[in-house]
């Protein structure tokens, strides 16, 4: 049973995990150095700050961590203007139902200007009771800072929570939360076996996650008196 749902956005909700690979690899190729899938690997996960201060020491370049920082995260944003950066097929029935169920929230590892600018242009902006950046707490993933910020949002224990992640660094930070793991691999950025194993359910399909998410808040509604279990202390 639960109580909520946290969602992680890139590779979950929209398609975009491709487009910081390629603004990573701009930036590094305009410094002379060449970015390749180690690097993303690295990197996947990380806060804004923590990857602008890995691609700066990888570039080796005179720039410091926040101008590495706002070049990528303006391509982003310029990106989403272009009309790149979609709502994967499903994520919208998927928000919706599930919100209609019960608390939803976002962990991301995208900065706060992208998240934002991403719920509103697509229109979901509204379901979400909770947003939390990585950037926003001590360590991105795979810790499990931002989900447990984004528990602490809702109101709501971890272990009350269904977390759900495409990235290995992002279902380890969600198992790491203590959160019922469900995963939507990215089939070109795929997650490691040990990442995926703590996932309850896995399947690429948005429908098939929503349904399964449904099941899980309907769980909750079976229980006598149709509340949340007390948090612990």
């Amino acid at each position: 049973m639960a109580d909520a749902v946290v969602f992680d956005m890139d590779g979950v909700l929209v398609e975009s995990e491709h487009l910081w690979e390629e603004l990573w690899t701009a930036y590094a190729a305009g410094h002379g150095r060449s970015w390749g899938p180690d690097q993303t690997r690295d990197v996947q996960g990380m806060s804004a700050p923590e990857w602008a201060a890995y691609l700066t020491r990888f570039c080796g370049a005179g720039d410091p961590a926040e101008t590495t920082e706002r070049t990528v995260v303006d391509g982003m944003v310029q990106a989403l203007a272009d009309g790149r950066i979609e709502l994967l097929p499903g994520a919208r029935e998927m928000i919706t139902a599930t919100a209609e169920r019960g608390p939803v929230a976002l962990a991301s590892s995208a900065p706060r200007r992208v998240i934002d600018a991403v719920l509103v242009h697509h229109g979901v902006d509204h379901h979400f009771k909770a947003t939390v950046s990585s950037a926003e707490v001590p360590r991105g993933k795979p810790s499990p800072d931002v989900y447990l910020a984004a528990a602490s949002a809702l109101g709501v224990a971890p272990e009350r929570c269904l977390a759900v992640e495409d990235s290995s660094n992002g279902l380890r930070a969600a198992a790491a939360a203590g959160m019922t793991v469900v995963a939507i691999p990215n089939p070109q950025y795929p997650p490691a076996e040990d990442a995926l194993a703590a996932a309850a359910f896995r399947s690429p399909d948005h429908g098939a996650v929503r349904d399964f998410l449904l099941s899980r808040l309907d769980a909750r509604d079976a229980r006598p008196d149709n509340r949340p279990e007390p948090r612990g202390e």
